[in-house]
Order: structure tokens, then C-alpha cells, then sequence
């Protein structure tokens, strides 16, 4: 059985699994939900030590090809054949690795910005010092490491209110141990770089333009990735929150269109 909780939304449709990004929760999704549930189930993950999860004291737990066997346990769970996916910042990096290893299961998938998914080695090299130092903080002092912390949501200003303020309570669920293992072994392993080449699935990779540190991988992908559409909207790294009507109305274009294919 699946360990990661999970929320289902909608009653028709084929099921859509949301995952969420580092320091993020199910909240990511509250702008998204209303216009997806007209025609899928949403079915919103919440990682390890995230919100309402576990964060287990084991570090393999927090692989990448862990979380791969989650969903797919989730998807087992659900009695769903096939389903679609969609990854945001960290998730996105788990979803595409998903669709790389069960290509079958997914009938079409969503990225959005995500650094760590087309991480070169350099990148890689120059973060892992950075996480690592970001971990023995958290495991040092706890919540106040956490509240300290830049990606604090209560720190955002392009959020909606009412999404920031739902991030912001479920900040206060987050486990700092579940926290510093993300940072140990989920970020620093979750690049797919060398084999997004490899996709056989219809994807739709949603860049917010603001964040220009994406704009490189932002292009590696489009270059790369077969099946790939690209759209661009005005918005920073959280894109499908900062840019909510447009990422809707993309979203659901893309996947409907898939479901006609």
C-alpha cells in the first residue's frame, strides 16, 4: 500500500496525479483543481515530510526511484489503467522520471520549472554543498531553521491570498527531518537529464518566464524531449499559482487533446 498521503478530487474522468515541489504541500494545487476536475480526477500527493506524510528515518525512502514505486502504488491503489501526470519545481523532476520508467502508465504528462530535473553535473556539483549545509541546519534547529527559511511561502508576494495562506499553514505540518533528507537524497539525485531523449509520452512543459535561471534548461528541454509542446506564460517559479487562468486553460487543452488521440 502507498504510504505518501493523498487526496482525490472530481467524480469522472481519468485520474490526474499532482505532485507538488520542495517545501510546498497539496495547497500548490488550490488554483488548479476546479478547472481540472471538469474532466479528470485530480489526485494531489503530498511528498515525504511534506504536510501530512511521514518522513521516515530511513534515507532510502527518499529516493527518486522510491517515489517512482509510490506513485505507481498509488496508481495500483486507485485501480487506474493509465493515467495523466503533472510535476511541479522537485515533483516535476519525480513525474517525468515516472514517465521514463512506466511509459504505459501515463497518458500524457505536464512539467513545469524545474531546476533539478535537467540538472547537468556542474549544477549538481554546486548544489550539493549548498543542500548539504541546508540539511545539517534544519536537523541543528529544527522549526526554526524552517521559519528561517527563504522558500518560507509566507515570504511570497505574487501568491493569491488565499493560496498563500493555505501554504502557509500547511508550512507548519512539514517534519524538518523529512525536510533534510529531501534535501540529502531526493534533490541532489532527481536530475533525468541524460535520458528525457527517451520519453514516449505526450508532454507539455509549462515555463514561467520570470524565473530566468530556467531559461537554459527550459530550452535543453524543448531541443530534447520527443513529444514535447512548450507554452510560456508571464509568471515566476510557481507558475501554475502565479499564472493560474492561463496554466488552466493550457493544461486542459493539452490533456483533453491527449485523450482524443
Amino acid at each position: 500500500m502507498p504510504e505518501l498521503h493523498f487526496d482525490v478530487h472530481g467524480e469522472r474522468g481519468p485520474f490526474l496525479l499532482l505532485v507538488h515541489g520542495m517545501l510546498s504541500s497539496r495547497a500548490q494545487w488550490l488554483e488548479n483543481l476546479a478547472p481540472l476536475e471538469l474532466f479528470c480526477r485530480p489526485v494531489v500527493v503530498e511528498l515525504f515530510g511534506h504536510g501530512r506524510s511521514p518522513a521516515p528515518d530511513d534515507p532510502s525512502r527518499y529516493a527518486p526511484e522510491n517515489y517512482v514505486a509510490e506513485f505507481e502504488s498509488i496508481r495500483s491503489a486507485l485501480g487506474g489503467e493509465r493515467w495523466f501526470i503533472c510535476g511541479q519545481s522537485l515533483g516535476a523532476a519525480l513525474t517525468l522520471r515516472y514517465a521514463l520508467d512506466h511509459p504505459d502508465a501515463v497518458l500524457a504528462q505536464v512539467l513545469t520549472n524545474s531546476m533539478s530535473a535537467f540538472a547537468d553535473g556542474d549544477w549538481a556539483a554546486r548544489a550539493r554543498p549548498v543542500l548539504e549545509a541546508q540539511a545539517r541546519q534544519i536537523r541543528e534547529n529544527g522549526r526554526r531553521a524552517l521559519d528561517a527559511h527563504p522558500f518560507n511561502p509566507s515570504n511570497s508576494r505574487r501568491l493569491p491570498p488565499q493560496l498563500r495562506s493555505a501554504l502557509v499553514a500547511d508550512y507548519k505540518l512539514h517534519d524538518p527531518l523529512g525536510i533534510a533528507y529531501t534535501s540529502l537524497y531526493t534533490v541532489p539525485n532527481s536530475s533525468v537529464r541524460a535520458r528525457v531523449a527517451e520519453n514516449l509520452v505526450p508532454a507539455l512543459l509549462v515555463v514561467g518566464e520570470r524565473e530566468k535561471a530556467f531559461k537554459d534548461q527550459a530550452l535543453y528541454a524543448e531541443r530534447t524531449i520527443p513529444n514535447i509542446e512548450v507554452v510560456r506564460l508571464d509568471a515566476g517559479h510557481a507558475v501554475n499559482a502565479e499564472a493560474a487562468g492561463p496554466f488552466n486553460q493550457a493544461v486542459t487543452m493539452f490533456l483533453q487533446t491527449s485523450l482524443e488521440l
